[in-house]
């Protein structure tokens, strides 16, 4: 590759920053905070760097990085985008510095000599440079050894910093993800393998996933149904656990509460689109017909988790629950989309991907903000707030319609998508899942109704409204939320090509093209 290395540069940039915050001296320290956020920006800008490099009518992975890491394994540091990876590598660049100015006071201790805010702010910066670094490899050994590396940084966080069950929610949310990992990890090996066969169309034995694709298009990989079945299931079971997947879910409500609320943005936000990014690229087009064969049934789970989630938000008296519980019927609808297996679908799918983060960052961190003025999660606590901050009243009120899909903001358009995809195949899944719309709109507006409308109670008639560095966080994410809403033509026009590629043109199971359930 000839010119500037700007996907090197996209993730070594926060990965030298997070190891700098990590070893600031003592009498450094106080530095940290500004230095971790100026070095997220500095990296949102290399995004959009990216982002303008990028031409949607130009080869399936264009930026490509290609070097030899391990040749004796087949495993190289080989990096490239597609239309969905930029938007998500896009997604995780504005989300970062919004958390790290959203966090500017979770670690308040101001003794110089006191290294938690340095830790902190570097171990945001070391996910933020694993996930970016996941989303443009395209290696498949380096891209499993990223999967699991940033649960480290994550478990730091989640343990380190938030409420005081915050150590049982990290074990949970480490243990989960890390059995995950190791089932993907056995998948992995036994890709590898059949690469290495006579025949494979690869070359030999090798972890490059556009010559293992490309093997897999041709047909000459050799392996019988079975086994490719088993490896599918593999990378998928890592993935379902990642993303959430009902029933896989459980770590998620646990740690999303316990963490502090820009780490619990971080991990709904970002990392656990790593989940849902892997299904498209990696269970799709790696495993074409399995992806198939277990279409049907991952289809009932993601409707399952759709209505499961909405559901149990709805009963829900912890407001930080509560959004928690929102975002895995949101992961049903993008796990719904990939798995309908429609160009139509999948587009609807990549967009929410970046439309959830996005929804999630602005409803989660507005709630954080109210629940640190009251210094209570419990709706009951709540009433009357319109009056007292009509500000915030009023953001929460956007951020809400959002995550309902109200025409008009971003999320709208892309579960639209994926409703009217799925119901090109799956009539039935596609009608069940709608039931959802109805369900959002009960639980945001209960929500809304119970801790902003009526007269102030007696905790919240003192509460003050946003403040400048909290304005500077929520403004850009309800921007965004309108604007992709009115105009997604943007991010449409990258999706769109990377996902015709992906799509596998199959013949859904005869009850499914009637219109029976899946």
């Amino acid at each position: 590759m000839s010119g500037f290395p700007l996907l090197s540069a996209l993730w070594i940039l926060p990965a030298a920053g997070a190891l700098i915050c990590l070893v600031l001296p003592t009498g450094f320290r106080h530095a940290a905070r500004p230095l971790a956020l100026g070095v997220s920006l500095a990296t949102l800008g290399l995004a959009a760097a990216v982002g303008m490099s990028y031409s949607p009518s130009g080869d399936r992975f264009q930026l490509v990085e290609s070097r030899p890491w391990i040749p004796s394994l087949g495993t190289g540091y080989i990096l490239g985008v597609d239309g969905i990876a930029v938007v998500l590598v896009l997604l995780t660049a504005v989300i970062v510095p919004l958390l790290l100015v959203a966090g500017w006071r979770d670690t308040s201790n101001t003794d110089p000599a006191d290294r938690s805010t340095a830790t902190y702010v570097g171990l945001f910066l070391a996910v933020e440079a694993m996930v970016l670094l996941s989303f443009i490899a395209l290696d498949v050994l380096l891209f499993y050894i990223l999967f699991e590396a940033m649960l480290i940084p994550m478990y730091f966080l989640i343990g380190g910093y938030g409420g005081p069950n915050r150590s049982r929610a990290a074990v949970k949310f480490l243990l989960y993800n890390l059995f995950g990992g190791l089932i993907m990890l056995a998948a992995v090996i036994g890709l590898y393998v059949v690469t290495s066969r006579p025949g494979s169309g690869t070359g030999g034995a090798t972890f490059d996933f556009r010559l293992i694709s490309e093997a897999v298009a041709a047909g000459t990989l050799p392996a019988g149904a079975g086994l490719i079945n088993a490896l599918f299931l593999g990378f998928m079971f890592a993935f379902a656990v990642k993303a959430p997947l009902w029933p896989l879910h459980t770590w998620l409500p646990d740690a999303a509460v316990q963490s502090t609320p820009a780490t619990a943005v971080l991990m709904m936000a970002v990392v656990d689109k790593v989940g849902t990014f892997g299904m498209l690229r990696y269970c799709l087009q790696l495993f074409p017909e399995a992806s198939r064969t277990f279409a049907p049934v991952i289809i009932a789970l993601a409707v399952i988790g759709i209505l499961y989630g909405a559901l149990i938000a709805i009963a829900q008296t912890d407001m930080m629950r509560l959004i928690a519980f929102t975002s895995i019927s949101h992961f049903g609808f993008i796990i719904l989309g990939i798995f309908a297996m429609t160009e139509l679908s999948q587009a609807g799918s990549a967009l929410y991907m970046v439309n959830h983060g996005l929804s999630t960052a602005a409803l989660f961190l507005i709630a954080g903000f109210l629940v640190s003025r009251r210094g209570s999660a419990q709706i009951s606590a709540f009433g009357g707030v319109r009056q007292v901050a009509p500000v915030l009243a009023g953001t929460f009120l956007i951020a809400g319609l959002a995550t309902l899909s109200l025409p008009g903001l971003a999320p709208f358009i892309s579960e639209f998508l994926v409703l009217v995809g799925t119901f090109e195949r799956y009539r039935v899944a596609a009608v069940i899942a709608s039931v959802a719309l109805v369900l959002a709109a009960m639980y945001v507006l209960w929500l809304y109704q119970r801790v902003m409308t009526g007269p102030p109670g007696a905790g919240v008639q003192g509460l003050r409204d946003l403040v400048p560095r909290e304005l500077v966080v929520v403004v850009p994410l309800i921007a965004l939320l309108i604007g992709l809403g009115v105009y997604p033509k943007p991010a449409l026009d990258m999706i769109t090509p990377a996902v015709a590629g992906t799509s596998i043109e199959v013949q859904p199971p005869a009850a499914v093209a009637d219109g029976g359930i899946p």
